[in-house]
């Protein structure tokens, strides 16, 4: 396990670092990078599993660096050092996400239980892996990208979880403009020919930050980068991003390749995307074939069908009987709003709330993660309320 002390005081910082070098099990202690400030700019070469802040040496500034902070390491456990023992402070530190709160000038054995507790519930805590969905295109026009960046944009909104989007149009992906206006510095080959190096602030540093907990890892603008992804490099950056986001979502195009077999294996759902016309069907059925020679099984696959009508021709029980599966979702059609959604680069959750698309991108949440619980269910009314008039979604 690391720990990282941050106290301007050095008598403080000295007994924290004896203490968690004899503690069972020792803790590492972790420095910041030579001329970094050891505050809100702070950097490191690892992530560190406990934060220990002293707060009294960052005075009134000493939430704002545990906001920070829990933001730079969610996954981190955070002691705070205070003589402010008032209730206020206490509140705002575990709203924060502050574990534990030691009283200064220090007790050696609180400070020795507090790091017990930590280091129990941090050998105790399952480590649970993010799922991995993989969208698919089984005709050019379908959608898969609209459908990709929203359902992205919607868990991380109404499910609040930590969300990851990579665009794998290798060629012309345009993925993070369905969602937002930012330009990325860095694309998928540069941080896949990082991987070795790789650690959770590598991958901040090369993400766009859509929200807090919406990150987008943006395609190469230059054609000739797209060959340099190595299939060994993605599947370790796929490894890597598991363990620091609850979902990674990946739109694929409409290619097969290496690069997108692999991202096909190790996903938990596959979503091939159709539209009501008798060549998506078609191709469908080819796309099908592909999967059943990879072995992927039936469970996996979940159709989806976009700009879906009631009273299409092709309805949705005639792609179940070609394909000998059911159809798990069914986007409506609504040209306008799409479209004026991916004029404005804004998710459809922002600028429709009302929309049958929307309430349908509710449900797939709904299906995705459990987002029954009373304070939940509020906020998405919250997000749906147009003129304080409440939209019941779940009729």
């Amino acid at each position: 396990m690391k720990a990282l002390i941050l106290s301007n005081d050095k008598e403080t910082k000295a007994l924290i670092q004896r203490t968690c070098q004899v503690h069972q099990p020792a803790l590492e202690i972790i420095q910041p990078l030579p001329g970094m400030q050891s505050d809100v700019g702070l950097i490191t070469l690892n992530s560190p599993d406990v934060v220990v802040i002293d707060a009294n040496g960052y005075g009134d500034k000493s939430l704002e660096i545990v906001a920070s902070m829990t933001q730079k390491y969610p996954k981190a456990f955070f002691m705070l050092l205070s003589s402010d023992r008032s209730s206020e402070m206490l509140i705002e530190a575990m709203r924060l996400g502050v574990r534990e709160v030691v009283a200064l000038p220090i007790v050696l054995p609180d400070l020795q239980a507090a790091l017990q507790r930590i280091t129990e519930k941090i050998s105790t805590t399952e480590k649970k892996e993010g799922k991995l969905l993989s969208f698919l295109s089984c005709k050019g026009g379908s959608g898969t990208t609209f459908i990709a960046a929203n359902l992205a944009y919607a868990l991380s909104a109404l499910g609040r979880k930590r969300v990851l989007l990579i665009d794998l149009n290798q060629q012309f992906g345009d993925a993070a403009l369905y969602v937002s206006d930012l330009k990325a510095s860095l694309a998928l080959s540069d941080v896949c020919n990082s991987v070795d190096r790789m650690d959770l602030n590598l991958l901040e540093s090369s993400v766009l930050h859509v929200t807090p907990n919406f990150n987008i890892l943006a395609s190469s603008d230059q054609v000739e980068n797209s060959a340099d992804i190595h299939v060994d490099q993605f599947s370790s950056l796929l490894q890597f991003v598991r363990q620091h986001y609850d979902f990674t979502i990946m739109d694929l195009g409409r290619q097969i390749n290496p690069i997108n077999v692999r991202a096909l294996d190790v996903s938990d759902f596959i979503y091939p995307i159709f539209q009501q016309s008798l060549p998506f069907l078609r191709n469908g059925r080819r796309l099908f074939e592909i999967f059943s020679a990879l072995g992927y099984r039936q469970e996996k696959i979940q159709i989806v069908i976009n700009r879906f009508e009631s009273s299409a021709s092709l309805d949705a029980a005639e792609y179940e009987r070609v394909l000998g599966q059911r159809v798990a979702h069914r986007i409506p059609n609504n040209h306008e709003v799409v479209n004026e959604s991916i004029n404005q680069g804004l998710p459809v959750l922002q600028m429709a709330r009302s929309s049958p698309i929307t309430k349908s991108l509710v449900e797939w949440v709904n299906g995705l993660v459990d987002i029954s619980t009373p304070s939940t269910t509020s906020l998405i009314r919250r997000i749906f309320v147009r003129n304080s008039a409440p939209l019941d979604l779940f009729r």
